[in-house]
């Protein structure tokens, strides 16, 4: 069965400009923010108008792209990139897709030495590479898919957590996408969507991809996701990452470790489902990788509304690590990986 791109673009480059839709309105409103310069980019990937590890590597390529694009007069070379990539690079720090595509772009500039002055061309030849690392992003998600959806069994009940479907990823998606492929292959009979608090993406935007890819699912609060494995026999738990070590532990977002463990106590596999731009072979374990703290006001506040005493005091991790001994598979293009991960050679 050949598989069908999603009409839900987290984002597009016309006339220079990138176009991010603001997934912050989904599912209630489709708007998409006009991008003329690289902070432009920034803002929106700190703001959360658009996430997702694969979408905001390939979008921070953009925003290099842009910086390029806005250089005046003239500069220190070296100096300007790496500045501006360091810039775009602190916006997310967890998620490594914005490292690899950012730094990628960086070097295949620097590899253009003597024609560092001719901005046009420097500006031409990092579109080029964008688009390149997109049709390859792209190329890498059908892999996913398809090495995903063999490891689902017939009759499946699945849970997933936050959103990995196109809106994170662009194309078709990862875990999401192995979902809902399986689903219309028959494999899958019931799809569980943790609500994903505090910024809701699986009740606001999984759910939206589910409907329009047709598939049914039942949405849950993320506290009922131990009930639900339990009473109504789910068969396995498939989510993404933000960063892999190189030893195959995981950063993902806040949850996919209770997850993890509750599979572990129920027997059941707990799949990760990402591109190899998301391991990151600099670290040899999960205590490396820098996980993000997001401000308290997105947990005591909901939709402009406050569900909490002013004074109260909150802690708000992004991301949590789960242990490799805890990943029963890591679904990459490159194939499917089991404990013990080694990724030193990926």
């Amino acid at each position: 069965m050949k598989l069908k791109k999603s009409i839900l673009l987290p984002f597009y480059w016309r006339n220079s400009c990138l176009y991010i839709l603001d997934q912050k309105k989904l599912p209630f409103e489709k708007k998409y923010i006009r991008c003329t310069s690289y902070r432009d980019v920034i803002r929106c990937i700190i703001d959360m108008n658009i996430r997702g590890a694969p979408a905001i590597g390939i979008a921070a390529g953009y925003a290099f792209v842009l910086a390029i694009k806005e250089a005046k007069g003239s500069f220190n070379f070296y100096k300007f990139l790496k500045e501006k990539a360091e810039e775009i690079i602190s916006s997310r720090p967890t998620a490594y897709n914005i490292f690899y595509c950012v730094n990628r772009i960086k070097e295949k500039i620097l590899s253009l030495g003597n024609k560092k002055n001719n901005k046009e061309f420097l500006f031409k030849e990092a579109l080029k590479e964008v688009k390149i690392i997109e049709e390859e992003n792209r190329n890498a998600l059908l892999k996913i898919v398809n090495y995903g959806v063999a490891l689902i069994k017939n009759n499946s009940s699945v849970l997933t957590h936050c959103n990995t479907g196109p809106l994170a990823c662009g194309d078709v998606g990862t875990a999401l996408g192995i979902i809902i492929e399986a689903y219309h292959r028959g494999k899958i009979k019931n799809v569980y969507v943790d609500e994903t608090r505090p910024y809701l993406q699986g009740a606001r935007l999984t759910t939206l991809e589910l409907e329009v890819a047709k598939v049914p699912y039942v949405l849950i609060t993320d506290n009922m996701a131990a009930f639900v494995i339990k009473e109504k026999k789910v068969s396995c738990v498939i989510i993404g990452a933000d960063r892999i070590a190189r030893n195959g532990d995981t950063a993902n977002k806040i949850g996919s470790y209770n997850l993890a463990v509750l599979c572990k106590y129920h027997k059941i596999p707990f799949y990760i489902a990402a591109p190899s731009s998301s391991i990151d072979n600099s670290i040899p374990s999960g205590r490396y990788i820098k996980i993000e703290m997001r401000p308290a006001d997105e947990v005591k506040y909901i939709n402009n509304q406050p569900i909490t005493t002013k004074n109260a005091k909150v802690i708000h991790p992004a991301f949590d690590i789960t242990d490799a001994k805890l990943i029963t598979a890591i679904i990459t293009e490159k194939g499917v990986f089991r404990y013990p991960y080694n990724f030193a050679k990926i």
